[in-house]
C-alpha cells in the first residue's frame, strides 16, 4: 500500500468532509411528512432544521447522529456530504468526485453502492451520473492499489449517494448504511406491504403512546403492530442491525458510539401483554405477523386471533389502526366498495368510544367508509398518494 501512496494528488493530505466543516447532514423523509420528521430528528438532538428536495437538511454533534441513525423512525435515509460542488458535465463530475480520498473511504475489500437522482440539470440521466461517479471511484483506488472495489447493488459496504439538482452536484455517504425502513424484523410479507418508515408515520400522526389498548383487525404481515410496539417500548429502528454506515466516516468514534447505543438499548421498556393486539382473516398472514414479532424484544407479547373483523363483537375505548387490504387479497372474495362500507359499520357499531385510523392507498376508498372524517392527511407509500383519516367513534 505504501508504495502507492507516492501516487495520490497532495491534496487528499488533512482533507475534511462537508459534514465535518460545517456539522449539517440530510434525512430523505417523503413527502408531505418533512415537518413530522423534522420534529423527531429535533427530538433526537438535531439542530436548524430547514426543508430541502424530499427531505431536510440539519446540524448534528456525532453524538446526536448516532442517535438519529439507530433511533429515528421517520427517515428512509440519512446523508452525510461529502462535497459539493457546480456541476454542469459528466467529465467535470468525474474530475471533481476524483478528489474525493476514495482510497481511505471504501479501500480494497469493501464492496459499495451508488444512488442518483438529478433534476433540472444538464446531466440528466441518474444511473449513467451514477455510472460516472462509480468510475472516477475505481479508476482512483485501482490507479492506487492496483486492486478495485466490488460493486454490490443489494447490501455493500458502503452506499453512497450522488444528487444534482439546478446543476449542482453533492455526494455523500449513507450515515444508515441502508434504507432505514428496513427494521430487520420483517422477513415475511404480503403483496406490497406497508413500508416500515409510512407504519411509523402512521403511529406517530395518530398521537397513540401506549396508554390505551390499540388493535389492527387487519392486520397483515404485522407491521402496524411492530411499528406501535417499537414506538411503546422505545425500540430503536436500527436495534436490529449491527453494521452502520457513518462507521466509515473517518471522524467515527467508536467509543462514543457504543455508548449511545448502550443508553439507547437500556431505554427499551416491557410493553404489557395485550396492550397490542392484531387479527386477520388469513392464517397464513398471522404466521408471518406472528414470526415477525418475535424477532423484537417483548414481540410474544402481541396478542393475534385469526377472525374476519366483522366476527369481533366488541371493542371499546381504545384505538384502532390500520391498513385495509385491497387488491388481490380481497378483489378475488368480493367487491371493494361494499368491503370498505363494512369497515364503517363495524366502527360504527362495533367500537364506540374508541378512536380509528385507516390509511389506504388509493384516496377515493375512504368514501365507501360513510363515516365522517375527524381529518384526513396525505401521506405515501412507495408510489401511492395515500391517505390516513381519523375517525372519533362516540
Amino acid at each position: 500500500m505504501t508504495e502507492h501512496r507516492a501516487l495520490w494528488p497532495p491534496f487528499y493530505d488533512n482533507v475534511s468532509y462537508l459534514y465535518q466543516e460545517h456539522g449539517t447532514y440530510f434525512a430523505q423523509i417523503a413527502h408531505p411528512i418533512e415537518d413530522l420528521g423534522g420534529e423527531e430528528l429535533s427530538e433526537l438532538g438535531a439542530s436548524n432544521i430547514e426543508p430541502g428536495y424530499r427531505g431536510v437538511h440539519f446540524e448534528a454533534d456525532a453524538a446526536s447522529l448516532y442517535d438519529i441513525v439507530y433511533q429515528s423512525r421517520i427517515p428512509t435515509r440519512i446523508l452525510a456530504p461529502l462535497m459539493t460542488f457546480d456541476c454542469h458535465s459528466d467529465r467535470y463530475l468525474y474530475r471533481r468526485a476524483s478528489e474525493i480520498d476514495w482510497v481511505s473511504l471504501i479501500g480494497v475489500d469493501k464492496t459499495l453502492a451508488i444512488f442518483a437522482t438529478v433534476s433540472n440539470s444538464r446531466l440528466r440521466h441518474s444511473k449513467y451520473a451514477a455510472l460516472k461517479l462509480k468510475d472516477a471511484i475505481v479508476d482512483q483506488i485501482r490507479d492506487a492499489t492496483g486492486s478495485r472495489p466490488s460493486i454490490d447493488r443489494h447490501h455493500p459496504d458502503v452506499w453512497l449517494n450522488l444528487h444534482i439538482e439546478n446543476n449542482r452536484a453533492t455526494i455523500s455517504l449513507d450515515a444508515a448504511g441502508r434504507s432505514m425502513h428496513r427494521r430487520g424484523y420483517r422477513l415475511d410479507a404480503l403483496e406490497a406491504p406497508l413500508q416500515e418508515t409510512v407504519a411509523a408515520a402512521i403511529i406517530r400522526m395518530s398521537g397513540w403512546q401506549g396508554t390505551e389498548p390499540l388493535l389492527d383487525p387487519m392486520c397483515g404481515s404485522g407491521t402496524i403492530l411492530a411499528e406501535a410496539m417499537m414506538a411503546a417500548a422505545h425500540i430503536p429502528s436500527g436495534y436490529l442491525h449491527k453494521d452502520f454506515g457513518f462507521e466509515q466516516l473517518p471522524d467515527f468514534d467508536a467509543t462514543l458510539w457504543e455508548k449511545r447505543r448502550s443508553l439507547a438499548d437500556e431505554a427499551i421498556l416491557p410493553v404489557e401483554k395485550g396492550l397490542i393486539s392484531g387479527s386477520d382473516i388469513e392464517e397464513e398472514a398471522l404466521q408471518m405477523a406472528r414470526r415477525n414479532l418475535a424477532r423484537l424484544p417483548g414481540g410474544e407479547n402481541v396478542g393475534f386471533e385469526q377472525s374476519d373483523f366483522n366476527d369481533i363483537s366488541e371493542w371499546k375505548d381504545g384505538v384502532i389502526i390500520t391498513n385495509p387490504p385491497y387488491g388481490l387479497r380481497v378483489g378475488n372474495r368480493i367487491p371493494i366498495e361494499p368491503f370498505f362500507k363494512s369497515i364503517g359499520d363495524f366502527l360504527k357499531q362495533r367500537c364506540t368510544n374508541s378512536t380509528a385510523y385507516i390509511y389506504v392507498g388509493k384516496p377515493a376508498l375512504l368514501k365507501s367508509v360513510g363515516l365522517r372524517t375527524t381529518w384526513k392527511k396525505e401521506l405515501v407509500n412507495g408510489a401511492l398518494e395515500g391517505r390516513l383519516a381519523k375517525y372519533d367513534l362516540y
